[in-house]
């Protein structure tokens, strides 16, 4: 919104009309050290494993680890990866301020067809150098992977984009869930699924087994396909999710779906077993 080359307004006066403070847009961020990228990725899969998990116990862990860090150091990297022990508690997912939070629609309802509950997370992915999140809208039925977006920040936008890419492709839910985190809590993506007529579930505080299906499907993610590489930059880790979703779409068995696929359940396809 800053426009440094500006002639007849300088940039002091533009800060003050913006009412930012000046040295903010002469900020340049640092880029992670690798230090703070390997730990990053140690915590990102032990919190898989043991969700948890503080800042004191994954201290703990590294430690035994042979990574003599403090709990602050620890605290600082989860909170930059969007990480908190979960476990029942007051505020585990904390809303921005003035954000509505909406009640759990979905305990002991029987979801069974697609496009009747749809979910939404965002998890950190490591690479080579950096990291960026990911968010994707999955159907609760099938597990289908609706849509997909990845981002370098952890903002609300590229929430929205993803939302709105599903809705746009596979019509709407009947009703969609969230945890209580800021970008899902915002007006701006409530005001979207509100628009459609959507009803707003939303996890309650600490409870990891109210979306379960999406905190399954970051763990497929990372051990089928982002642990088993370093991807160099954005490109390279959306060219390799775009295929990894096809497959785990289309070809993927699930368990849970008596080892039909996704694509097979939500386009309610028969399923086609081996003699």
């Amino acid at each position: 919104m800053v426009e440094p080359r500006a002639v007849d307004v300088s940039v002091r006066r533009q800060c003050q009309l913006l009412d930012i403070s000046r040295s903010s847009v002469y900020y340049r961020p640092k880029p992670a050290q690798d230090s703070d990228l390997e730990l990053m990725r140690l915590i990102d899969e032990e919190y898989l494993r043991r969700p948890f998990y503080g800042s004191r116990r994954m201290r703990a862990y590294l430690n035994r680890l042979g990574h003599p860090v403090n709990r602050k150091r620890v605290q600082r990297l989860m909170r930059q990866m969007g990480l908190h022990a979960v476990y029942p508690r007051p505020r585990t997912s904390r809303p921005g301020e003035g954000h509505r939070i909406y009640p759990y629609l979905l305990r002991d309802l029987v979801i069974d067809r697609p496009n009747q509950v749809w979910a939404t997370d965002v998890t950190f992915i490591p690479m080579a150098r950096g990291f960026m999140y990911l968010v994707a809208i999955m159907d609760w039925h099938s597990r289908r992977v609706l849509s997909w977006r990845v981002s370098n920040t952890l903002d609300t936008d590229f929430c929205i984009d993803a939302l709105e890419e599903a809705l746009t492709r596979h019509g709407r839910p009947e009703i969609f869930n969230t945890d209580q985190g800021c970008q899902f809590t915002s007006k701006a993506f409530t005001q979207v699924l509100e628009d459609h007529k959507i009803q707003i579930s939303m996890d309650g505080k600490g409870c990891y087994q109210d979306n379960i299906f999406v905190e399954r499907l970051w763990r497929s993610v990372k051990y089928e396909c982002v642990y088993l590489k370093a991807f160099e930059n954005g490109a390279h880790l959306r060219q390799d999710l775009k295929q990894y979703f096809a497959w785990y779409n289309a070809e993927r068995p699930h368990q849970g779906l008596d080892d039909a696929t996704p694509d097979e359940v939500y386009f309610n396809q028969p399923l086609t077993r081996a003699a």
